[in-house]
């Protein structure tokens, strides 16, 4: 192709942390009444001076150690001045000068992904227009409960080559955050934000783009639709000799386009200085080694030790690793069983169709000792595979032990050799055609009569005798 997109994104993550960046108030206002969660710290009152979270600094370094960073002893909070309604002190406390991390990288299928920085700020509050529309709303009103949110922006260098590798970037990061606990990551809820830089360079002349920033987008999808609209745009002006303007456009959901928005800032434009009523943080190096030490086991690393410990396919480990929720279920569940293989095939197969990896299995009613019962059961002839999927379903619905609702339901399997027998003989004499079409070598007829004793049973004939007998009758 002529055309080549380069492309850096700039993350916002909220912190899992309890209050927010500077002062006490919860951190956790999605959900809240609008303006119900401030004080006169993160509204901007005169006097009111911030104090630094520790447990924000702890999330940072744990994201920072996720993200292979360099994490510094030193760093600094610096005010980003702008005017905005939802930003009442008229700057935002962030670090511009002296991050917390910087020179990371993620490994996205094979490939290193740089990290160029993180650094720790607080959020900015949320407009609520009149009308979806916002060039139409008649008002806006402003929630200043998300004033003072911590955050860890991510900034990474323009190493993306293409839309989708943007959005598995994004999907990947977000399964990071859920694995160390330090975000929920949900776009939907406002945890996880994402700018994306895109420009084009012409591989025939060498030409480069300006670069555009585009925002305003709220899911993994619209991150490479934007991205794909915004480099077929650039493309066509390229094509035209235009010039591609330097700015910041919005992705608008319901025309699938970007709109310009503004004329792109440049960091003069925001007069960065230093806070001063922050003063520097300094972290000791043993107090960084031990926020790192929490630092639990990565995707990367479940995904491989899975394959090798458990005997797992690319695509299996793949699945039960997709979140921490689903691969700790699937461990305990291997612990009772004690056959990875086979527990593997029933998540994949049945678990899955009724649950998703997201959901919270520590609240399922279907428990790692219902597991191991129920293959007990299979494995000992006792039940078919198809009465222990009934069966798995309702101890999913019920949590009732797989042996009582056998029990109760009269699901054991038929064993009794005479009554497999009669049946069969009833359906030899039902269908003489059959007998000696399999006599005469259609040896795949035997299905039939297998089947019938199935059906004649409910399914609950032991296939093995059936099967045994069924041939030896057919030969005689």
């Amino acid at each position: 192709m002529r055309f080549k997109p380069v492309i850096g994104l700039e993350i916002h993550v909220q912190l899992n942390t309890k209050t927010k960046a500077f002062c006490s108030c919860p951190s956790d206002v999605f959900e809240l009444e609008p303006n119900t969660a401030i004080c006169p710290v993160c509204t901007g009152q005169p006097g009111a001076l911030p104090v630094p979270s520790k447990e924000m600094f702890e999330y940072g370094i744990l994201l920072a150690a996720a993200l292979n960073c360099q994490i510094h002893e030193f760093s600094k909070f610096d005010r980003k001045n702008y005017f905005y309604p939802d930003l009442p002190k008229g700057y935002q406390i962030t670090q511009f000068f002296h991050p917390l991390a910087t020179d990371g990288y993620l490994e996205l299928n094979g490939k290193k992904i740089k990290i160029r920085r993180i650094h720790l700020e607080e959020d900015a509050g949320k407009l609520i227009h009149s009308s979806d529309n916002i060039t139409e709303a008649s008002y806006s009103l402003v929630d200043m409960n998300r004033c003072g949110v911590p955050l860890a922006e991510i900034v990474t260098d323009p190493d993306i080559n293409s839309p989708r590798e943007a959005r598995e970037f994004l999907e990947k990061l977000r399964q990071i955050l859920r694995y160390t606990g330090v975000s929920t990551g949900d776009m939907e809820k406002g945890a996880l934000r994402c700018d994306a830089n895109i420009s084009v360079v012409d591989i025939e002349t060498g030409n480069q783009s300006n670069k555009v920033e585009v925002k305003n987008i709220n899911s993994f999808k619209f991150v490479e639709k934007a991205l794909e609209y915004e480099f077929k745009r650039i493309v066509k002006l390229m094509e035209e000799g235009k010039e591609v303007e330097k700015e910041t456009r919005g992705w608008d959901l319901s025309s699938k386009t970007t709109i310009s928005m503004r004329s792109k800032e440049e960091a003069n434009d925001y007069r960065y200085f230093p806070e001063p009523d922050i003063p520097p943080v300094v972290l000791s190096k043993d107090y960084i080694e031990e926020v790192k030490s929490r630092l639990p086991e990565l995707p990367d690393e479940k995904l491989s030790r899975f394959k090798v410990e458990f005997g797992l396919g690319d695509y299996e480990a793949g699945i039960l690793t997709s979140t921490v929720q689903l691969a700790d279920f699937y461990e305990k569940c291997v612990k009772e069983t004690g056959d990875p293989k086979e527990t593997s095939n029933w998540f994949l197969t049945e678990l899955l169709r009724f649950v998703s990896p997201e959901d919270d299995f520590e609240h399922l009613k279907i428990k790692p000792e219902h597991f191991k019962e129920l293959f007990e059961m299979i494995e000992k002839g006792e039940i078919t595979r198809n009465i222990a999927k009934s069966v798995f379903e309702e101890v999913l619905n019920t949590g009732k032990r797989p042996k009582l609702i056998v029990d109760e339901k009269g699901l054991k399997v038929v064993g009794d050799e005479s009554l497999i027998e009669e049946i069969l003989r009833k359906l030899m004499e039902q269908n003489p055609d059959k007998v000696q079409a399999y006599k005469n070598g259609k040896t795949g007829l035997l299905g039939f009569f297998v089947g019938g004793v199935m059906k004649a049973t409910k399914g609950k004939a032991n296939p093995k005798i059936v099967n045994e007998i069924a041939r030896k009758l057919l030969s005689e």
